[in-house]
């Protein structure tokens, strides 16, 4: 699990020198990371195909998180997860943004879309059929759009 933490930064020389890892480092930011995160594991040398679906969630969030993107997507990020576990992912999109990083969200739940986003495109054969604020919209209305229909220049959605 430590070296899946350091997966695209390992060669920082905080994690390696003349080509060997540091291991002694690698598994002190797994752990930091995965303190920080809530990941659970009996140890960090456990692979991370082993951790349950909402821990690999949320290791590769921690993962990511930490190389500080200025663009964040994330694709399906709570999707099997348990209601704690969606709610932290929740809390760290936010926080990403409230931090001035932009975050994609892509997702098919739409009480996802529509409690975390500050702004929904919708998206329909591979066009965008209309942009909506979630909170000047309903579901209906994002029903319509996803099924096609267009938003008129009134902002409702029609088909």
């Amino acid at each position: 699990m430590s070296e899946n933490m350091v997966l695209e930064t390992y060669f920082h020389p905080a994690y390696s020198k003349g080509g060997f890892l540091n291991y002694e480092a690698i598994d002190r930011h797994a752990e930091e990371l995965m303190k920080k995160f809530d990941v659970r594991t009996p140890s960090i040398y456990n692979k991370a195909r082993s951790l349950s679906g909402g821990n690999q969630q949320k290791a590769i969030i921690a993962r990511e998180i930490y190389k500080n993107p200025n663009l964040l997507i994330a694709a399906q990020p709570t999707r099997g997860l348990d209601v704690g576990a969606i709610e932290f992912v929740h809390r760290q999109l936010i926080e990403q943004r409230n931090n001035g990083k932009a975050v994609l969200l892509i997702s098919f739940e739409l009480d996802e879309i529509m409690n975390v986003s500050d702004r929904i495109a919708v998206i329909y054969e591979g066009q965008i059929v209309g942009e909506v604020m979630p909170q000047e919209t309903n579901d209906q209305e994002i029903g319509l759009l996803m099924a096609g229909s267009k938003r008129t220049e009134k902002g409702a959605a029609h088909e």
